[in-house]
């Protein structure tokens, strides 16, 4: 489970503050995948970054009960000096994996050729987001986080491999997501959430979000 108890976030503009969070309390279950319903603009990705925990509260606490993903397309967390041999054997480290394995499953996926052992610095933006997404599919999660702005990639046959290992590991994996979109909800989601006003209301169904989300 993720919970969020009493969680507060907000940034300075440069004009004034902006709310993400203001004292959340919410529960994402295992078995229960969410969709978010946020307007651009309003923290979609903040939020989902502290579910990652790759931000941090400016109050309140965010408990991580299971293994949670880092957002899907996510481009951080790797060493740009270092090739991604290195990257996803250290990565395999931290999550304590087999790093013969993950090395050569993102080699498979990715497929960098000689790129794989030379440094990410030298990547393009796409081959930069082969690898990390590839990374990412070499770990198994017990929910994955989707953020609606993740990064794309024009290459077919990698999207083809990727996407079958993600609809398969899915399949028995909570999926959190979040979109300004409720149509994209749909593919991942039943039950689903509105965020607005630094509160996050959550509903059995999105018919229900959607009625607020839409409501001006």
């Amino acid at each position: 489970m993720i919970e969020f108890e009493n969680v507060s976030k907000s940034f300075w503009t440069g004009t004034r503050r902006k709310v993400i969070l203001d004292r959340a309390s919410f529960r994402i279950e295992l078995g229960r995948s969410l969709g978010i319903l946020a307007a651009n603009g309003t923290g979609k990705t903040t939020v989902i970054n502290m579910m990652a925990g790759l931000e941090k509260p400016d109050e309140g606490f965010v408990k991580r009960g299971c293994r949670v993903s880092f957002p899907l397309g996510f481009m951080g967390g790797v060493n740009a000096k270092q090739s991604a041999h290195e990257n996803c054997r250290y990565i395999a480290r931290l999550y304590g994996l087999d790093p013969d394995y993950v090395e050569s499953f993102c080699r498979w996926l990715c497929g960098l050729g000689e790129y794989f052992n030379m440094p990410l610095a030298t990547y393009s933006s796409g081959m930069k987001s082969r690898f990390t997404f590839s990374l990412m599919l070499a770990i198994e999660f017990d929910i994955y986080l989707i953020d609606e702005g993740m990064p794309s990639t024009s290459d077919v046959e990698f999207n083809r491999k990727a996407g079958a290992i993600l609809r398969e590991r899915l399949k028995n994996s909570t999926v959190v997501i979040v979109s300004h979109s409720a149509q994209t909800l749909e593919r991942f989601a039943r039950q689903a959430a509105v965020l607005r006003n630094g509160q996050l209301y959550m509903f059995d169904t999105l018919e229900e979000a959607k009625r607020l989300y839409d409501y001006t």
